[in-house]
């Protein structure tokens, strides 16, 4: 089977809106040249489209015009290697997904764990983070939801009462295996993050024990959130003011 056959095939199994790179072909680098004159003419022919430098994207054509990928798709080239995840958007365009704040970066934050990303191709430019632990496709929403709690203070327009409406909102739909895992995360995060986090489970009367975050925390230090006039009443037992 020729190179561009190879590549058409997989293009074809792709579902639309996708983004991918070179090293998502079936090629090997020695066929890199080949496969950037295949890829030109399937351009053409616009049954793909060039996002950036390398990244291409499979369009979706609707009746009201061509839909963008979403910018996890944009982004997923980066996201994953070999297959799996290895890295989530983070900062001021998660906050912006999750309704804690309306402002829409013009730069991506990257969180990983092992990779620093950086992205600068065209529209799309991104800055590495730390994660607090490796990034895995069943954590890494978990991850993000504490890296909100941590920036809870520096999210650009926050509503605080909005926000612990929503952090209710979501732990109330998750299982109390779900929740145990968010507390191993969190002893992993800053002592504000387990304050909150205890906080916000305690106020839901959450079916598990959660003395694990309390005994992570030193009883003589506050954390200030300025949760006040907030539906957060278990602050207090948290050292939250």
């Amino acid at each position: 089977m020729t190179i561009t056959r190879k590549i058409a095939d997989k293009i074809a199994e792709l579902p639309k809106d996708s983004t991918f790179g070179y090293a998502d072909l079936p090629i090997l680098p020695e066929e890199y040249v080949t496969a950037a004159k295949a890829l030109e003419r399937l351009q053409k022919k616009g049954v793909i489209k060039k996002l950036s430098k390398g990244i291409f994207y499979k369009p979706n054509i609707t009746v009201f015009g061509e839909l963008k990928p979403r910018e996890e798709e944009i982004l997923r080239p980066y996201l994953y290697e070999d297959g799996k995840r290895i890295a989530y958007i983070t900062g001021a365009s998660l906050y912006n997904q999750l309704n804690l704040t309306t402002q829409v970066p013009a730069m991506y934050k990257i969180a990983s764990a092992d990779k620093r990303i950086y992205i600068n191709r065209g529209r799309i430019k991104a800055k590495p983070v730390k994660s607090y632990a490796p990034v895995t496709e069943e954590n890494y929403r978990m991850l993000g939801f504490l890296d909100a709690m941590k920036d809870l203070n520096s999210i650009p327009d926050v509503n605080k009462k909005s926000a612990i409406l929503i952090f209710l909102s979501r732990l109330g739909k998750m299982k109390p295996k779900e929740w145990e895992e968010l507390i191993k995360y969190a002893l992993l995060y800053p002592p504000r993050v387990r304050a909150l986090l205890g906080a916000l489970l305690e106020k839901l009367d959450a079916t598990i024990d959660i003395e694990k975050l309390k005994n992570s925390l030193n009883p003589l230090t506050s954390y200030n959130y300025n949760l006040r006039d907030t539906a957060l009443t278990t602050q207090q037992n948290w050292n939250i003011i």
